[in-house]
């Protein structure tokens, strides 16, 4: 699922073509042994490295809060500090009020705007007003509910509420790779967020399958209430990785996939 910037303010739905049913289809052969070498090598040194960082020692005296655990601007190493203080409506709040915070709020909106509940009209309403600073909360509730209409959910293949018809498996998340700030004051702060989508229905027959895309998430955050909020949200494509010679997934194997796997809480 990706979220498209045709209006400015919101984030809207770019839906990929529809296709035949991949699923069953022929799979990619598997390459020479060749392969298998280069991954054995690969998880030797990844289980060097886990050793080393293992035993790098430490006497735990050192330093535990302050400046220095704050990231280098140009930084995409995760830190592990606590993103939020809790939740409202099922979505993380509570952020920081420094740029980390701003980050992580960013990659958890892209998130819930990516999801599968935004094509239900309560559930949509709920996280607009949920993330939405005041002064854009109308707007963006307005454009959304234009955007997820009925015609739309019906192209898609979906139930009036947004559900998936019976034996298959509606699938629209968005997964950040990473965040980068692109602006920031005390009150307000661009963030951008590299993104994974996925869309589609999972089922035997399904002319609309899973797929995966790539592109970058920008939002216009303010600080309201004691929090981040979304102000705006655009998106461009990419940066869009070569794909991987991984063979394709039955739907049975996705449906399960999507019901058994749940999602984070996101943290720069």
């Amino acid at each position: 699922m990706s979220l498209g910037d045709d209006r400015e303010g919101q984030t809207r739905t770019r839906l990929p073509d529809a296709g035949g049913d991949v699923y069953g289809g022929a799979r990619r052969g598997g390459r020479s042994s060749s392969r298998s070498m280069i991954t054995v090598v690969g998880v030797v040194v990844l289980l060097i490295a886990a050793i080393a960082f293992a035993n790098r020692g430490g006497d735990g005296s050192g330093v535990s809060a302050g400046d220095e655990n704050k990231p280098d601007a140009s930084s995409t190493a995760a830190t592990g500090t606590r993103p939020v203080k809790g939740k409202s409506a099922g979505i993380p709040g509570g952020y920081a009020h420094d740029e980390q915070g701003a980050q992580s709020a960013a990659a958890n909106y892209a998130t819930v705007l990516g999801s599968d509940g935004m094509f239900n009209a309560s559930r949509r309403h709920d996280i607009v007003q949920t993330i939405a600073a005041p002064s854009a909360a109308s707007r963006l509730q307005s454009g959304f509910d234009e955007d997820y209409s009925a015609d739309l959910l019906k192209r898609i293949g979906l139930n009036d509420d947004g559900s998936a018809p019976t034996g298959k498996t509606f699938v629209s998340r968005t997964l950040p790779a990473g965040t980068k700030v692109t602006s920031f004051s005390a009150d307000t702060a661009t963030v951008e967020v590299w993104c994974n989508g996925l869309f589609g229905l999972a089922g035997d027959a399904s002319t609309n399958p899973v797929t995966s895309s790539w592109f970058t998430v920008t939002m216009k955050l303010s600080w309201s209430g004691g929090d981040w909020k979304v102000s705006e949200s655009s998106q461009k494509t990419g940066p869009t990785p070569v794909t991987g010679d991984n063979p394709v997934s039955g739907s049975e194997e996705i449906s399960k996939a999507v019901q058994e796997f749940g999602g984070f809480t996101y943290a720069r």
